[in-house]
């Protein structure tokens, strides 16, 4: 058992472990953030664009009922396709991604800024070129292996 217990310790106290726990926290808060942005602001202004369409409240009820509201048709058991949930999940997703694209750009920036660029160095050729056939030999040859003629 103790064994154990070490074993998990020294997996919990990598940094790669702790470096995730901290990420998953922060993106969890993150989280709220975007869903704020979203039904607080994007959404109100999509549904002022489509003359105050609230597209939370938005879905088809698959029974083919007439409900007002979605917990109408909850109640009455009907089954419902929340397709303005849908919306609003997508863009906040949308939102999400972007911005997790821009700070891995920023970061990746950030870290090229420090770095100096090593020149490429080119290997030296190993092979030429017969000028007779046009072959591919090696570059110490003295008789091409295709046509056999001397070359330098």
């Amino acid at each position: 058992m103790k064994g154990f217990l070490k074993e998990f310790k020294e997996f919990a106290m990598r940094g790669n472990v702790i470096d995730l726990a901290v990420g998953v926290i922060i993106g969890g808060a993150f989280q709220k953030i975007v869903t704020s942005i979203v039904n607080d602001l994007v959404m109100p202004l999509i549904g002022l664009i489509t003359k105050g369409s609230d597209f939370a409240s938005k879905f088809v009820a698959l029974d083919g009922g007439d409900y007002a509201t979605i917990e109408e048709a909850t109640e009455a058991g009907a089954a419902i396709l929340t397709y303005g949930n849908f919306i609003a999940v997508t863009i906040d997703f949308i939102i999400m991604a972007f911005v997790i694209f821009l700070l891995v750009k920023g970061l990746n920036k950030l870290t090229s800024i420090g770095k100096k660029e090593e020149p490429v160095v080119e290997a030296a050729p190993t092979t030429k070129v017969c000028p007779f056939c046009k072959s591919e030999i090696a570059i110490d040859a003295t008789k091409c292996a295709h046509c056999t003629s001397d070359v330098e």
